[in-house]
């Protein structure tokens, strides 16, 4: 199974929000510290702030923060949200599969299992976990750290 890269750029987004959090953070410094397009990036903060995981602040000195405690943040649930389907085999999909063994096929429903098992595993990962090294990530990017620590946006 192979993520989008909307999905891989919505929790880029979501990681450096929290480990700048409480300061805002534009979408050209993480354009700039990953080497992507400003207009993919555009469309992922939009639409996680449509979502209610960042707040959005126009205008001069505007940029983006989490408007969530990290730790209420699931990878899952965003991996669920940033992806059009886990349809990994034909027959996932009933209306297009053209498969002549799905009636006695054991090999979809162990897909099906394994699916459910992945998804199951990011449920349980929180943006808190993996953002956790913050400091270190954000060194590696070359991004300031966040100017106060004592208002960490917790559950």
């Amino acid at each position: 199974m192979k993520l989008t890269s909307y999905s891989n750029y919505s929790i880029r987004v979501l990681m450096i929000a929290a480990a700048r959090f409480p300061d805002l953070t534009t979408i050209g410094d993480v354009a700039a510290a990953f080497a992507i397009s400003r207009t993919h990036l555009v469309k992922c903060v939009h639409q996680l702030g449509s979502w209610g995981y960042i707040e959005t602040v126009r205008g001069n000195g505007g940029g983006f923060r989490l408007a969530r405690p990290a730790p209420a943040i699931s990878i899952g649930e965003i991996i669920r949200r940033t992806e059009e389907g886990f349809d990994i085999a034909e027959c996932f999909r009933e209306e297009t599969n053209t498969c002549p063994l799905i009636a006695r096929c054991r090999l979809r429903p162990a897909l099906q299992r394994a699916t459910a098992a992945f998804l199951d595993t990011l449920d349980d990962i929180t943006l808190d976990e993996i953002a956790s090294n913050g400091d270190d990530l954000l060194k590696l990017l070359e991004l300031s750290p966040p100017s106060c620590r004592e208002n960490k946006l917790t559950a």
